[in-house]
């Protein structure tokens, strides 16, 4: 385990099990077996003040104690940052930081929050509920809010070649020109103009096309204060975007995934109901080292007054195992993912001998990631093919610093591979089932999943700027691991998926290479089931697959969709260096011509049957 959690968690831990100065309440007595019920009133957490301090004073004193139940009345709870918590925490796919946390629950047993209709309201850069080292936590029946969001929205009043004048709502998102510049003010920083993204307000969605009107700058950006709070800002792009529309900025890296709304790191059996959250400082959610975690009912979506919720994905899991459950959720006008699912290929920088490796975490945002503990299964493979050649046992981990690690493994082949190797975890890699719910309206895609776990995704809704579903597996930006071996995905509602533009799809399934990577004997993925999904296209797209044994494309219903612009200029299926693929009973209605499948010539066993509208290139 890297370092820099274990630290921070056994700090924490030693604080909380202390005399502390602020724990001057006694701790309920607790029948053991049995749920205590407190309500936080009566601590003095009231609706309408900040109750950061009560609240860290009152976990305090809760840090032996099992089974109880905080229980607010119903009201709007602020919360600051200058009181909160604050620990150093490597948190995965995030900038490391200080965290100032408002609910720091570390090593609990069986505790419930229960929000009971509430509203918590957030302020600055702070971490509203951090799990770590719990089990049995429940989180229940309240909403999370930030009073200024992250992001800054600009209505588009009027559009040049190389500038648009905005219109800017500064009572939601206050800015300063001065200079020639603009700055958005936050609670005790300020944001210059950074990664952007343009809106329809009419669809509540990124616009057709997005890319074409991403802005691009020449730091510092010249702004001129037009007055009745209108702006102009020269930009070009491909695109001026339209008038009517609205441009989402959410301010440079590294400090725009500094604060995600619920981090769960270190714990088993967590469970998230009816729980909405209507902004963050990244992800609405993210889970590390974590096994068995559902999730029903949890909610992402803006407020009436704004069109984007989060920084980044709606959920996110990373090296967890047991089952990640989601059902029942609705994931919407966040700016990245609805759900990720994998683990982490480290590359391993030099073999010391006798089973020894200096491992390197690849991904910045990964520093500090738990990658294994002795008793682990881990593959090592070819960083050339991103495939594994030999599987071995975790004997001893030896942490260096948040991004480096000395582990040793219990046996090795008589010969490594040649060229540059990486390793996986094989023990931690999660079921997930998904049922029922709804993932639209947001950049990027609807889910990624790739582990080795058994797969079901049945019963939902999709409709995202780029792919539905994404398998991947890459092993050369974010380094996220896991070649599917059991996915069915059945039953769902596809619509206009790939709204943004470049030849996005319902479902692609490939890993992600670089130019000095390629795919090598075998096959990368296996046994992907696509069946009985419902596809409302505009575009009359299916399936891309690539380095896949066992796809089943059967019994889809394709219906042509009028809400975008028509794209026929893609095969409806992709397949490149794939085995044993069966694309049968499909139908394709309302479009002018036959849909096509297309296949590379080292594709095999391809089997055709009963397809209505559908035809071979």
């Amino acid at each position: 385990m890297i370092y820099s959690i274990l630290l921070c968690t056994a700090t924490l831990l030693t604080f909380l099990a202390s005399d502390s100065l602020l724990a001057n309440q006694n701790a309920p007595n607790q029948t053991e077996g049995k749920q205590t019920t407190i309500n936080v009133a009566d601590h003095g957490v009231t609706p309408g003040e900040d109750v950061t301090f009560q609240m860290v004073r009152l976990i305090e004193t809760l840090a032996d104690t099992p089974g109880v139940t905080l229980s607010f009345p119903k009201g709007q709870y602020e919360f600051y940052p200058e009181n909160a918590k604050e620990t150093h925490r490597a948190v995965a796919n995030h900038d490391n930081s200080l965290k100032r946390m408002a609910m720091p629950l570390f090593g609990c047993k069986n505790i419930t929050i229960d929000g009971g209709g509430s509203i918590f309201m957030f302020h600055g850069r702070i971490s509203p509920i951090v799990l770590d080292g719990a089990e049995g936590a429940v989180l229940k029946n309240f909403s999370i809010d930030w009073k200024r969001p992250f992001q800054s929205e600009l209505k588009v009043v009027a559009s040049g070649k190389k500038s648009i004048d905005v219109e800017i709502d500064s009572a939601q998102f206050p800015y300063t020109v001065k200079g020639g510049e603009i700055l958005f003010d936050h609670y005790d920083w300020q944001d210059p103009i950074g990664a952007n993204i343009v809106f329809d307000p009419k669809t509540e969605s990124p616009i057709h096309n997005t890319k074409q009107y991403n802005l691009k700058f020449k730091y510092p950006i010249k702004a001129t204060d037009l007055g009745d709070n209108r702006v102009r800002i020269q930009a070009t792009c491909e695109a001026q975007p339209p008038v009517g529309s609205v441009v989402v900025t959410y301010g440079r890296n590294p400090t725009s995934r500094l604060a995600p709304a619920i981090h769960v790191a270190n714990s088993r059996d967590v469970r998230i109901e009816n729980v909405t959250v209507l902004a963050a400082g990244g992800m609405a959610l993210i889970v590390e080292r974590t096994e068995d975690i559902h999730l029903d009912g949890f909610k992402l979506t803006s407020t009436d007054q704004r069109l984007v919720c989060t920084r980044a994905d709606a959920t996110h899991f990373i090296g967890c195992k047991g089952t990640v459950k989601l059902e029942n959720c609705l994931f919407e006008h966040m700016l990245d993912d609805g759900i990720n699912v994998h683990g982490a290929y480290v590359k391993i920088d030099k073999h010391l001998g006798e089973g020894q490796f200096i491992c390197e975490i690849s991904h910045p945002q990964q520093w500090g990631l738990t990658f294994a503990e002795p008793g682990d299964k881990v593959a090592l493979l070819s960083r050339t093919t991103i495939l594994p050649f030999h599987e071995t046992t975790v004997s001893k981990v030896v942490p260096l610093n948040e991004r480096r690690f000395l582990i040793e493994v219990a046996d090795l082949p008589k010969q490594l591979a040649e060229g540059p190797l990486s390793m996986e975890n094989l023990s931690w890699y999660p079921d997930v089932v998904m049922t029922n719910n709804v993932i639209r309206r947001n950049r990027a895609r609807s889910a990624l999943i790739t582990t080795k776990g058994k797969v079901l995704i049945e019963n939902n809704v999709f409709s995202s700027q780029m792919h539905g579903i994404l398998i991947e597996g890459d092993n050369n930006k974010w380094y996220e691991s896991g070649a599917v071996e059991d996915i069915t995905i059945q039953n769902n509602v596809f619509e206009n998926i790939g709204f943004g533009g470049a030849g996005r799809y319902p479902l692609l399934a490939a890993p992600l290479l670089t130019s000095e990577q390629k795919l090598g004997e075998g096959h990368y993925h296996r046994n992907i089931n696509f069946t009985n999904n419902r596809i409302k296209t505009f575009n009359g797209r299916i399936a891309q697959a690539r380095s896949v044994k066992g796809l089943n494309i059967s019994g889809n219903q394709l219906e042509f969709s009028t809400d975008y612009p028509e794209d026929m200029k893609l095969p409806s299926v992709d397949l490149y260096y794939c085995d044993d693929v069966r694309i049968d009973n499909n139908a394709a209605t309302g479009f002018e011509d036959s849909l096509t499948v297309a296949q590379s010539d080292d594709t095999t066993n391809v089997n055709l049957t009963g397809n209505k509208g559908i035809t071979t290139k």
